[in-house]
């Protein structure tokens, strides 16, 4: 049986949740930054996938994510992520 959460831990979750955007914003920009210095393949895939699933997260265009993505275009990725800051 889970135990209730303390008014503590309800505002960590509370906080949390408040600042999710923009959590997701910084992770993807290391992603970026990861995806410039990244020579493994598999990694790269990943990296790819985790990239797109910010993207449709974030709610940016189908088409840009798309376009993005399918080009693997780290320069567009960039200016998308600066452009969410």
């Amino acid at each position: 049986m889970a135990k209730p959460t303390t008014p503590y831990q309800r505002g960590i979750i509370k906080r949390y949740y408040d600042n999710k955007e923009h959590l997701m914003v910084q992770k993807l920009s290391e992603t970026v930054s990861e995806l410039y210095m990244c020579e493994d393949p598999g990694k790269t895939d990943r990296l790819w996938k985790s990239a797109h699933t910010a993207l449709k997260n974030l709610k940016v265009p189908e088409k840009k994510v798309e376009r993005c993505v399918s080009e693997r275009d780290t320069g567009l990725l960039a200016k998308i992520v600066s452009d969410l800051f």
